[in-house]
């Protein structure tokens, strides 16, 4: 193996490494008054880091290291380009939302720093043990992440069923991986394609490959393995929420569809069944759920889970009838992205209408928008464009997934695009009901009006960077339309 090092593509790996050991510097030297510097100083490193993205994605060259286990391509830059900004988002969520636990600010910071860093990896990723290593280390941190409010027993509840949860499917995950190393003697994807191409009747590759699919199934909280979701999503601190449902879950995304597109296309006849399975199920189980939620937060929860399945539907659907794959894996890309700008986006209108109403509640909300008018109008564009409603970006992401499917074709893709669009106008519902509660209904509680009920600086940049990339993208779907581009070329070193 060749371990020449190429500096500049590790350049944004290495500035988040920085900032690390900078945050863990600032953690033992500054005073608790102090402690604010920390957030500054992650906030500026993560920023810091979209520099050399620029850089390589104007050069426009492959690299590839480590006899092509580690690739920089244009999906790859797109991937962490993605991952940077909405991790730039939660830490400006962050900012003012721990700041009364000052003495913690360290670790905290530290640990999703930490995060990001394995998102970074795994965008980059083309074998089996460097995808793992960004699984876990994207992963990992968010099991102490989730228990910050140590005094808050749900807090802790949601820690322990995540940690528990998290193991297991790694366990399962790592049992499914080791035994498509065993069937095949390779790691790289290049060389598991090669290996697996034509063994789908094997009994023991389709073992293998399953236990892949459930192991991933736990990680994007697809249905029947999202059941730790909703009381993680409550229980945790609501940036954490923000970044588990974002992050954490394109981080799963981009695993599951790296192994399947490039390492396991020859064996499509053994996962797309199984993919099919779990878009059908997610879309209606987590839609299902979410009429029932009168917790905000717990209704987010399960419409992540029901956008798992919206963002599986093209790559299942082209898979199971044997299409061509690009466009489906460039249309599910797209969904990613702009999910991840609209969901960011109304976790903040979470915290700052929380602020205002010292509840998660949807009754306390009532007639929230006859106080504040501009977080009125903030959570109807976020949750409109959720359900995808035009000229938000929500609706591009449902036009892309519905574009691909038609272009597969086949009857069992009709099906698919008949659930989805039905779930779609179930998804409708209980967003519409939302904003609703929020311009329509009449106040059932009182609002606080104080300073400390407004939103802090950072808080109002996270919702306005946000609301400025829904509605651009919205009636500029060409802003984002690069993303699926970038992953028609991704690049597979070896």
């Amino acid at each position: 193996m060749t371990f020449t090092i190429d500096y500049l593509a590790l350049a944004p790996e290495l500035v988040i490494v920085g900032t690390l050991l900078v945050v863990f510097t600032l953690d033992m030297v500054l005073t608790r008054p102090k402690k604010f510097w920390i957030a500054t100083a992650a906030v500026a490193g993560t920023a810091l880091a979209a520099i050399p993205l620029v850089i390589l994605g104007v050069q426009g060259e492959t690299r590839s290291m480590f006899d092509g286990s580690y690739v920089v391509d244009e999906f790859a830059l797109v991937l962490k380009g993605l991952f940077i900004v909405a991790a730039y988002l939660v830490l400006l969520m962050s900012h003012h939302y721990i700041e009364s636990e000052r003495y913690y600010q360290g670790e905290y910071y530290f640990l999703l720093l930490a995060s990001v860093l394995g998102s970074l990896v795994m965008a980059s990723s083309r074998d089996l043990i460097i995808l793992f290593i960004g699984l876990e280390l994207t992963t990992a941190p968010l099991f102490l992440l989730t228990g910050w409010r140590k005094g808050d027993a749900k807090s802790n509840e949601a820690s322990l069923k995540y940690f528990i949860l998290g193991v297991l499917s790694t366990a399962i995950l790592l049992y499914g991986m080791s035994f498509l190393y065993g069937l095949t003697g390779e790691i790289t994807f290049s060389g598991l394609a090669e290996a697996t191409a034509g063994r789908g009747d094997e009994p023991a590759m389709v073992m293998a490959i399953l236990f892949v699919i459930v192991g991933f199934g736990f990680k994007i909280a697809a249905v029947p393995f999202h059941f730790w979701a909703p009381d993680t999503y409550e229980g945790a601190p609501t940036p954490i929420t923000a970044y588990l449902s974002v992050n954490s879950k394109i981080a799963g995304f981009v695993a599951l569809l790296l192994m399947l597109y490039i390492a396991l296309p020859g064996v499509s006849e053994v996962w797309a069944p199984a993919l099919w399975i779990l878009a059908a199920l997610s879309m209606t189980v987590g839609n299902l759920s979410a009429l029932r939620q009168t917790n905000i937060v717990r209704l987010l929860a399960y419409s992540s889970v029901a956008q798992a399945g919206f963002m599986l539907v093209p790559f299942a659907a082209a898979a199971v009838v044997g299409a061509d794959l690009e466009e489906a894996f460039a249309a599910t890309v797209v969904y990613l992205a702009i999910y991840a700008v609209m969901n960011l986006g109304a976790f903040a209108v979470v915290i700052a209408g929380a602020r205002k109403t010292r509840s998660g509640e949807l009754s306390a909300w009532a007639g929230l928008a006859q106080v504040d008018s501009r977080l009125g109008v903030l959570v109807a564009v976020f949750f409109f464009s959720l359900a995808g409603i035009p000229p938000l970006a929500g609706w591009f992401a449902k036009f892309a997934m519905f574009r691909s499917v038609m272009i597969a074709g086949g009857t069992t893709t009709v099906v698919l695009a008949v659930i989805a669009a039905v779930n779609a106008v179930i998804a409708l519902y209980y967003y519409a009901k939302v904003v609703k509660t929020v311009w329509v209904d009449d106040p059932t509680g009182e609002f606080v009006e104080d300073v400390e009920a407004a939103p802090a600086v950072s808080l109002r940049l996270a919702l306005w960077v946000s609301l400025a990339l829904t509605v651009a993208i919205g009636f500029f779907p060409a802003l984002v339309t690069f993303v699926g581009d970038a992953s028609r070329v991704i690049a597979v070193g070896g």
